[in-house]
């Protein structure tokens, strides 16, 4: 029996050949620096159950390309959803306004065999009805932890794409990316009073996993167990205080506040808060960045954030971005990596074969320290503990952020208070890194849910981090 190739799915009868593919990238990208022609087919699906019925199942299926040629500082780019030597072969006419490149072209990337994810389709192993029912499952499951549950929202999707990205000098790279999600949000009601809680997980794997009733059971109790806690909160205190920092999403705040002003592009242009400061100590003694696009799941499966290769063919790697508090390295593409002078780390990232690829992170996380989290408790006399996260918003120039907090309690002479609701974490990231005074020994990663934006493009990406104990963080609360 003959294996079905996906490449297939890129090169159709009659329109492309691999080997037009790459006469054609040869002769496009001819006179440039650097740059690639990327073939991509990609299918998705998303199903929504809410208010205890099936509200949406969607499906879409695109391909296309998207063609860049980088002369110096300049970047042409053209994109096109019909992959055909016709098609290409136009869009090789935009990198004419290019001028021509001055330099030797840059040499190709290094070649990988590196597998951290399965090749075969999660839409296709599990049947509609078996998808459906798991969300009816789960919204039963929900209402009946607790009588004060009065919604419940179940969210499943997946995606499967098939890359394929050809440089001028002949070097040819393939990669076929899985990735699954779930989400459960639930409102419980009580005296008149609605909160909220949730949990999501996911990764790049099959079905498998979400439908595995120990995980989805975990996930109802983690969302309930939230919701309960914020039924009983209390306004938030204000001021500059101690703050205790949990482990795993708290992550985000590092991601947010820090991991973009670590990006290349921003520190060539010298609008980071971070720019020129390699070799300087950024953060307190201890404090150790990385981020690490190699990272899989017990099994083989990939985290949500990480890439055998990156959408320019790099293959993915761990890069110190920050290590015992001394500004180590920045995240490069291609392009700000050549013109930095340094080696690119594999974090040449884009949406889709309509986007040019930019710097972007993968999966960024602090590593753990030698603290025991109960001990940086005991420490805080009046404070408060963030367990959870939602929005953020944060300047990339002054690293400065404010994050909502939708898990978080008071902290008295040593110990967990009552829940508060309304609490924002406001601060600078550089600043931040400075003021951590404890690092716990329990490092977790998120469970798969986060999405990074940057320049219009939103990409899966991983965050992580150790219990941490932060002084003299602005709370803006309630009280």
């Amino acid at each position: 029996m003959t294996q079905f190739d996906p490449r297939a799915l890129l090169y159709q009868q009659g329109k492309l050949t691999p080997d037009e593919a790459r006469n054609l990238a040869a002769r496009t990208l001819s006179g440039c620096d650097d740059g690639e022609l990327y073939l991509q087919y990609g299918v998705s699906e998303a199903f929504a159950f809410d208010d205890g019925r099936l509200k949406t199942a969607d499906y879409s299926r695109d391909s296309g390309f998207g063609l860049r040629g980088v002369s110096g500082e300049m970047t042409g780019f053209a994109h096109a959803s019909d992959i055909s030597a016709q098609a290409i072969a136009r869009a090789g006419e935009t990198l004419q306004l290019l001028d021509p490149a001055v330099a030797q072209p840059s040499a190709p990337p290094q070649r990988s065999n590196r597998r951290l994810y399965t090749d075969a389709s999660p839409l296709d192993g599990i049947e509609f009805a078996r998808k459906v029912a798991l969300l009816e499952t789960i919204d039963a499951a929900a209402r009946a932890r607790d009588p004060r549950v009065s919604q419940v929202s179940v969210s499943l999707s997946a995606s499967w794409n098939v890359v394929e990205i050809i440089r001028a000098d002949g070097f040819v790279a393939q990669d076929i990316r899985p990735l699954v999600r779930l989400n459960i949000a639930i409102v419980a009601e009580a005296n008149g009073r609605r909160e909220r809680g949730s949990f999501g997980m996911g990764g790049r794997y099959l079905y498998d996993r979400l439908f595995d009733a120990e995980q989805w059971n975990r996930g109802i109790d983690i969302a309930v167990d939230q919701a309960m806690a914020n039924l009983e909160s209390v306004d938030a205190p204000a001021g500059e205080m101690t703050v205790l920092l949990g482990p795993g999403w708290p992550g985000v705040l590092l991601h947010e506040a820090i991991g973009h002003g670590l990006e290349g592009d921003f520190n060539r242009k010298g609008t980071s808060a971070f720019s020129g400061r390699i070799g300087e100590r950024v953060a307190a003694p201890g404090v150790t960045v990385v981020d690490d696009g190699t990272l899989a799941l017990d099994g083989g499966n990939g985290r949500r954030g990480s890439l055998s290769i990156d959408d320019e063919g790099t293959p993915t790697s761990q890069t110190v971005l920050i290590e015992d508090g001394i500004l180590k390295a920045y995240m490069q593409d291609r392009l700000n990596a050549r013109l930095m002078g340094v080696p690119a780390t594999g974090n040449g990232r884009r949406e889709s074969y309509q986007h040019a690829p930019m710097p972007r992170m993968t999966n960024t996380f602090m590593q753990a320290g030698n603290d025991n989290p109960a001990e940086l408790l005991s420490r805080v006399k009046q404070g408060i503990f963030a367990k959870s996260f939602g929005g953020g918003q944060v300047d990339i120039v002054s690293g400065k952020f404010v994050f909502s907090c939708t898990e978080a309690y008071r902290i008295e002479n040593g110990k967990l208070g009552a829940p508060i609701k309304g609490a924002t974490l406001i601060g600078d990231g550089p600043s931040v890194l400075t003021k951590v005074r404890g690092i716990g020994d329990d490092l977790e990663l998120d469970e798969g849910v986060g999405v990074c934006g940057k320049g219009g493009q939103s990409l899966p990406a991983g965050v992580g981090q150790p219990t941490l104990l932060v002084d003299g963080l602005t709370v803006g609360g309630t009280a």
